[in-house]
């Protein structure tokens, strides 16, 4: 596979709250093809941080698939033990933490006391005008970010495209009432800390992408905004729901355990793009899918 120069490093970035299935190895196979494409690293990121979805059994399965279905890293951990010991992103608390507190004293970050079973009776949230102390027990730390704040994104297909978040994400939980930090805290202060350059994710995740760019954009992690990031199409199950770790949705290991070979896997993929091939190789694979994707 011929090299273009452009990026230096890219990551695989799975949650250990289920077993792997067909939609988180496209994700792995785009990912993999593309830095492999443009010249760069690939890093293995655990996304560990919600303790409470996480298990033993999820974190091994991920070393397996991968090996069983060759798709390489470059850097991270090798093993699960070494996972645990050396890479857990329980080991970069201090981290997030200390970056939740920077956006708090610069004013985008607002206390909330709301319950989810209030928001979802179809209240409105307006904790941003009530001034609650943050340092409050029980209150989570949302985002404030203003109506018609539009944001830059750098897309590797279209380049740089202007757009803004929508409403129902715009005052997204960085902080949890327990006091955890949230997803996108972690992920944003990861990527910066590894020097990440090139983000793929499934484009579901677009507006995960625009509230951390929103995110960072006049804090000490505003380069995160230069970052290119690629959203690739989904993989639907026959209803048109995207497929899911927690629901259970067709996991690689129920599929080895069933006698499949990596080429069933890999063909099972293609099939979802109307692709009539069997594959060897993710290689081969990415290939075939980058054609159909026009990347």
């Amino acid at each position: 596979m011929s090299k273009a120069p452009g990026f230096h490093r890219t990551r695989l970035a799975p949650t250990p709250s289920g077993y792997l299935h067909a939609g988180n190895i496209l994700s792995f196979v785009l990912t993999a093809g593309l830095a492999r494409r443009h010249g760069a690293v690939i890093m293995l990121r655990i996304d560990d941080l919600d303790i409470g979805r996480v298990r033993d059994a999820y974190v091994q399965d991920i070393f397996d698939t991968l090996t069983f279905l060759g798709i390489p890293w470059d850097e991270g951990p090798r093993t699960a033990a070494e996972f645990h010991s050396d890479w857990s992103q329980r080991l970069r608390l201090n981290r997030y933490s200390a970056y939740l507190l920077e956006l708090m004293q610069l004013g985008r970050l607002f206390a909330c006391d709301c319950t989810r079973t209030r928001l979802s009776g179809g209240d409105m949230c307006v904790c941003s005008d009530r001034g609650l102390d943050p340092m409050s027990p029980g209150v989570a730390w949302r985002l404030l970010a203003h109506t018609g704040n539009r944001i830059c994104l750098n897309t590797l297909d279209d380049g740089a495209c202007w757009t803004e978040l929508r409403s129902s994400v715009r005052h997204a939980i960085l902080r949890k009432r327990d006091g955890e930090p949230a997803y996108h805290v972690a992920s944003v202060v990861d990527d910066m800390l590894f020097g990440v350059d090139l983000i793929v994710r499934g484009s579901d995740l677009q507006d995960s992408t625009l509230v951390q760019c929103e995110m960072s954009a006049y804090s000490s992690l505003h380069y995160f905004n230069q970052i290119t990031f690629w959203h690739h199409p989904l993989i639907s199950d026959p209803e048109g729901r995207k497929l899911s770790k927690s629901a259970g949705d067709g996991s690689v290991s129920d599929l080895r355990r069933h006698g499949a070979d990596r080429r069933d896997v890999f063909g099972g993929i293609c099939s979802s793009f109307k692709i009539r091939e069997r594959p060897d190789s993710w290689i081969d694979l990415f290939q075939m899918l980058s054609e159909k994707m026009g990347i």
